[in-house]
């Protein structure tokens, strides 16, 4: 079998291999293995192809796979649904207890709770959205 069918045999695992596991490691070796198969399709010798993987793997593994991991981990910029009232200020509109109450967030009224079961928040006040569990806030009184 030629060199440079192995060098295809062995990017093409490479690239399914890094299907199943997302790290950008094996793909740039898959890479690798595909440019030293156009090297060994010319005929050097193997101690050169040997050599070209190793320079292409290194380089893609140093340069390229850092880059893209950075892409890659970007935070989310926004929080959507109720995970974006947490830490919101909102206006008690009814006694909030340990059991009971109700609050205004941004205009709606939501259940509530208060977040200590031993705190009583009385009408009118101010209160941070500290969690929301199922359709109810979880608030805690403000200084």
């Amino acid at each position: 079998m030629d060199d440079w069918v192995i060098w295809i045999i062995l990017a093409v695992v490479l690239g399914v291999a890094e299907i199943f596991s997302l790290t950008a490691a094996l793909g740039l070796l898959g890479v690798s293995a595909l440019l030293t198969a156009m090297v060994a399709a010319i005929g050097l010798p193997i101690p050169i192809q040997l050599l070209v993987f190793t320079l292409t793997s290194v380089a893609g593994l140093v340069v390229i796979r850092p880059l893209a991991m950075r892409n890659i981990r970007q935070p989310q910029l926004q929080r959507f649904g109720v995970d974006a009232l947490v830490g919101k200020s909102a206006y008690v509109v009814k006694e909030v207890t340990g059991r009971q109450g109700l609050v205004r967030i941004g205009g709606e009224e939501w259940s509530a709770r208060a977040y200590d079961e031993t705190v009583v928040i009385p009408e009118g006040a101010t209160v941070d959205v500290i969690e929301i569990e199922g359709a109810t806030a979880l608030v805690y009184p403000r200084e």
